[in-house]
């Protein structure tokens, strides 16, 4: 599916799908291509000189592959997030940068980029040119990013009252390793926005007026600003995860030990059991009248015993 992002006279922004074949209108300042068919790839063969990036190709993790100038343009490699119920991963996204147009690849959807046309849709996006979009996408990531540690932060707190609580302890267990893994894709975003905006500051330097500067700029500050909490939050889940686990093995261990003093409790009755058991010819008590209640008596006394030898010492 390609979509087009034009740009009107009055400044205003109109959104129109784009079909194979089409000739391309002038006023597009942005092409949104989300899982492109082979009719449609071959279509956007013939505008570039460079082809059409593969899935595999947008995984790319060297600078040398993410941000680059090539025939065809400026390329970039820009990682989003993308959260479905519990679970986050990251969506690279590839644009091209040529004159005033840019062109995106992507083989999945990304919210952000439904937030993007939402916004051009009820003409709230201050756009006056393509990198205008390519800014404004990157400056709602970050706004997501930071949203996504609020909520973090709000989770991590219903996980620190339910550590001790031992119906919940598989499901916090699983969440904290959830918020852990979309601690690992924040950081993971952040500082490729961060190598992202550097590279655009650099390589569009003569082309950038005074509004995209400072945008650029609050948006690398908001970055530095995010950091930190990165960190924290890191710590607080690791702190719990060891924390609820520590717990886990301290419940553990005192089933353990119940066990291990009932063994010893009944260590001497069964030794006392079993001398009695042999059935020897010789063993004059097998003739005592009082030796099964004398057995018996023995067996309490000497459980009772231990148990109190236990207690005292302070083991139960």
């Amino acid at each position: 599916m390609i979509t087009a992002c034009l740009l009107k006279d009055d400044n205003e922004l109109e959104l129109r799908d784009v079909e194979p074949e089409s000739i391309l209108p002038a006023d597009v300042i942005w092409l949104d291509v989300n899982q492109p068919d082979d009719a449609e790839r071959e279509w956007l063969e013939k505008l570039f000189v460079e082809d059409v990036p593969e899935e595999d190709e947008m995984d790319d993790i060297e600078s040398s592959s993410r941000f680059r100038v090539g025939p065809d343009g400026v390329h970039i490699l820009s990682l989003f997030p993308q959260r479905l119920a519990n679970d986050t991963r990251g969506v690279n996204m590839s644009f091209t940068m040529r004159k005033n147009l840019l062109v995106s690849f992507r083989e999945e959807e990304v919210s952000i980029v439904r937030l993007m046309r939402y916004y051009i849709r009820r003409q709230k996006a201050d756009v006056r040119s393509a990198l205008d979009i390519l800014l404004l996408l990157q400056e709602l990531k970050v706004d997501q990013l930071s949203d996504l540690i609020e909520d973090a932060y709000s989770t991590l707190d219903e996980t620190a009252d339910q550590l001790i609580d031992e119906e919940h302890v598989d499901e916090t267990l699983h969440e904290l390793i959830n918020q852990e893994e979309l601690n690992s894709q924040i950081l993971q975003a952040l500082y490729d926005t961060r190598r992202a905006l550097r590279f655009i500051k650099k390589t569009f330097a003569s082309m950038l007026d005074d509004h995209q500067e400072r945008s650029i700029d609050e948006v690398l500050n908001d970055i530095e600003s995010i950091l930190p909490h990165t960190s924290f939050l890191a710590n607080k889940i690791n702190f719990q995860l060891e924390a609820s686990v520590g717990y886990t093995d301290h419940k553990l261990n005192k089933i353990i030990k119940i066990f291990s003093v009932a063994a010893v409790v009944f260590m001497p009755p069964t030794w006392i059991a079993s001398v009695y058991g042999m059935n020897f010819r010789s063993m004059p008590e097998l003739d005592w009248e009082i030796g099964y209640p004398l057995s018996i008596v023995l067996m309490i006394c000497s459980a009772l015993m231990t148990y109190l030898f236990f207690k005292k010492k302070g083991w139960l």
